[in-house]
């Protein structure tokens, strides 16, 4: 797996590259906007990110904020020598997926970088890419050409019955019993929220047929 490191300390760099390398392809970049550089070749599966980098003792944060808002979907270490609780709860708020403080030991490191990249491949293996939507059913997220798209949790709960099964047709009858069970106005509601999903994904994501819908995407 692809695993990004952003710190600008060379001597701890090097160590780190030297022990990531033994397992994953590794790329280096000291500074946030080498980071930004490098993320626009590399789809990094991880990021191992200094809180304090030369461009602003807070620019590690800067730097995932920015990526979350971008729809980046990848995992997120932090290392930093602030080791107060508002710090790592800020990390955490931010978009980090966990926060390792100096000094730490390597095996330490390894071990947490290991966790989060089992993490990302189960995430993956619970993703799908149709046309322009990039869908992530473990995390609930949505981006239509990479951008982060929000959908209710209805809308989202019928975009997930159509598209996993996209060959089959769905009764609105049947949508209505799974979508809100026990509801005398379920079927109309489930016109609604196919009418809102047209809306924000675009017409062809729907299609209407005798009986009911499927998903038009394939």
């Amino acid at each position: 797996m692809n695993v990004l490191l952003v710190e600008d300390e060379a001597d701890l760099a090097r160590p780190l590259l030297a022990l990531l390398r033994r397992h994953h392809q590794v790329q280096w970049a000291p500074s946030k906007e080498g980071a930004f550089a490098a993320l626009a070749e590399l789809e990094a599966d991880l990021l191992v990110v200094d809180v304090a980098l030369a461009d602003g003792e807070d620019a590690g944060f800067e730097l995932v904020a920015s990526l979350r808002e971008a729809g980046y979907a990848g995992a997120v270490l932090f290392l930093t020598a602030r080791g107060a609780v508002e710090d790592r709860v800020l990390g955490l708020r931010l978009g980090g997926d966990d926060y390792l403080t100096k000094p730490f030991h390597f095996d330490e490191f390894l071990a947490r970088v290991e966790a989060r990249l089992r993490q990302r491949a189960e995430r993956r293996s619970d993703r799908i890419e149709l046309g322009e939507l990039q869908i992530d059913f473990g995390q609930r997220r949505l981006y239509r050409a990479g951008q982060p798209t929000d959908l209710s949790r209805r809308e989202f709960d019928l975009l997930e019955l159509l598209v996993r099964d996209p060959d089959r047709t769905y009764s609105v009858d049947e949508l209505a019993d799974r979508l809100f069970p026990g509801r005398a106005s379920a079927p109309q509601m489930v016109r609604v929220y196919a009418y809102r999903l047209r809306s924000k994904l675009g017409a062809d994501l729907v299609e209407t047929l005798p009986g009911g819908y499927r998903c038009g995407l394939r």
